[in-house]
């Protein structure tokens, strides 16, 4: 057996001769174990955010999305059409347009996103499954709307009551008559629906006749197809496949290049409160470094009779950075453990909550789990070598 190694287990395990000691080793152990604790809980809170941002993302956002690259409509195409048909990575396709509108109802106002889409829309988005109340737009009924949780609340919407109007500027220059400026078109509001905060906020869903009405479009002139894939997994070969084959008139993105900025926000807000709660960690740290200093003057006379059987000043200093990287370790698995544990009761029963109906999302992750194993056993040990690096000859022989 490794001869520093078995000392630093016996040390381990015996008290110091000073009470003060051993109480200054459990404060290092407890913010060993609180900084475990503290790094595995914040990394798992972030996992479960993203996970449940992106389940929000995969309802509002379609897995891949055609633009014009100029301009803000196109024509809906034959090559288009033929180009979707025989792609079999392509499950489902929608036509859709969308486009800033003015919102009137009643004697309440507000600006939102007019969306126009067709009949195979829910086959691409399950938005008809986020419905808080009402139904989906049905082709038996002319002019109804589905609006979102958000605009819902500040219009004040009782469905079957009033029509919801939509006004869209006319395009033009020169003096504008204001009697003329606007079309305008009555919709019958059927459904609410749910989800993201910045989503429920941002769209009025209607039939894709009724936004092409209001914008003066012909029947094949859209803004954008929506579509879903066979396999996600493949998503970006998919998209770039298609770029190629219908040209550089059109933008072909993902859902994750539609959401890049918001999704390196998220990340970004992950990598800072790791790089914060192992800052939490180094500082938990200077504890060990200071038990381990007072655990050496303890042992001096031992290290001093050590060092007369033959024991080298190497050896010695081993001693302290095995014992230190032990305490390290002890704490570690206690505070994963009692991380483990809380994930999994947070998981089941929801002890901490967003909002009344709302658990916080966690998720366990063995990617997180070795991120803290690896951060936790590379400070420890750091930690170890610096208090050990005190011990000299001359310091023993003192």
């Amino acid at each position: 057996m490794n001869f520093s190694l078995y000392i630093a287990k016996r040390y381990l395990r015996s008290k110091n001769s000073t009470n003060a000691i051993n109480i200054i080793t459990i404060i290092a152990m407890l913010g060993v174990i609180i900084g475990t604790l503290a790094l595995f809980i914040i990394l798992s809170g972030f996992s479960g955010l993203r996970t449940f941002s992106y389940s929000l993302l995969d309802s509002s956002d379609p897995d891949i999305k055609i633009t014009a690259s100029i301009g803000k409509s196109f024509l809906y195409e034959k090559n288009i059409d033929d180009a979707l048909i025989s792609n079999l990575n392509i499950v489902e396709f929608s036509k859709v347009l969308e486009e800033r509108a003015f919102l009137k109802y009643g004697d309440k106002n507000h600006v939102a996103y007019i969306k126009g889409v067709d009949t195979n829309y829910t086959s691409v988005l399950k938005i008809d499954t986020m419905l808080w109340r009402g139904f989906w737009i049905d082709r038996e009924y002319k002019n109804t709307a589905v609006v979102g949780f958000g605009i819902d609340s500040k219009l004040s919407i009782q469905e079957n009551l009033k029509p919801l109007e939509i006004f869209m500027p006319k395009p033009g220059t020169g003096i504008i008559n204001p009697n003329s400026a606007y079309r305008s078109v009555k919709t019958q509001v059927v459904g609410i629906y749910g989800g993201a905060e910045e989503f429920i906020n941002k769209y009025v869903f209607t039939e894709l006749e009724v936004a092409q009405e209001l914008m003066g479009y012909e029947a094949n002139k859209i803004s954008g197809i929506e579509l879903k894939v066979k396999n996600t997994d493949n998503v970006d070969r998919i998209a770039e496949d298609l770029q190629q084959t219908l040209g550089s008139k059109y933008k072909v993105q993902t859902r994750a290049q539609l959401n890049e900025l918001y999704l390196k926000v998220i990340n970004t807000e992950n990598f800072v409160s790791y790089l914060i709660f192992t800052l939490i960690v180094i500082i938990a740290l200077f504890n060990l470094i200071g038990a381990i200093i007072m655990m050496i003057i303890d042992k001096r006379k031992n290290l001093k009779t050590l060092l007369n059987l033959g024991t080298t000043v190497k050896q010695i200093k081993k001693i302290f950075v095995y014992q230190g990287f032990l305490l390290c370790v002890v704490g570690m698995i206690t505070g994963l453990l009692l991380g483990i544990v809380l994930v999994f009761l947070q998981q089941q029963f929801g002890l901490f909550k967003i909002g009344p109906d709302l658990a916080y999302p966690v998720e366990f992750r063995w990617f997180n789990l070795f991120v803290v194993i690896a951060t936790i056993l590379s400070l420890g040990y750091l930690a170890s070598r610096i208090a050990s690096s005190r011990i000299t000859k001359n310091f023993i022989e003192s």
